[in-house]
């Protein structure tokens, strides 16, 4: 199997009122916020442009369940069909099913301690 996390895709989290901590983040921090939160570019090891996300949701989000944390991440990874496969095989909790958008796959598992995690196969492409 080739790699399976590629890197930190995202980093969500609940609060009470998500605009006026993006509003915070950006008068303060100097976040370049929009309605989704701040996406950060980078570059990965060959070259190719690549993103993080960082989102504050709803305090009753029911994005993040079953987990009931105040946070879930998100990882940037390759095949994700495979992967899934894969860590289901060595007992990892998979939620749900696949998802495919434009800007790419979607599937989440739950660690030990009850984080759901979210892993994702970017089409960077889809965001310039």
């Amino acid at each position: 199997m080739k790699k399976r996390v590629t890197g930190l895709g995202g980093f969500f989290f609940k609060t009470e009122d998500p605009k006026k901590i993006k509003n915070w983040y950006h008068n303060h921090l100097g976040l370049n916020t929009d309605d989704y939160g701040c996406t950060f570019w980078w570059k990965d090891e060959e070259g190719n442009k690549c993103s993080t996300q960082w989102s504050p949701f709803p305090k009753d989000t029911k994005y993040f369940q079953p987990s009931e944390k105040q946070f879930m991440m998100n990882f940037r990874v390759e095949n994700l069909k495979e992967l899934l496969v894969v860590l289901k095989e060595e007992g990892v909790t998979v939620v749900g099913e696949m998802e495919e958008y434009e800007y790419g796959k979607f599937g989440w598992i739950i660690d030990p301690e009850g984080n759901k995690i979210e892993l994702w196969e970017p089409v960077d492409s889809a965001f310039l």
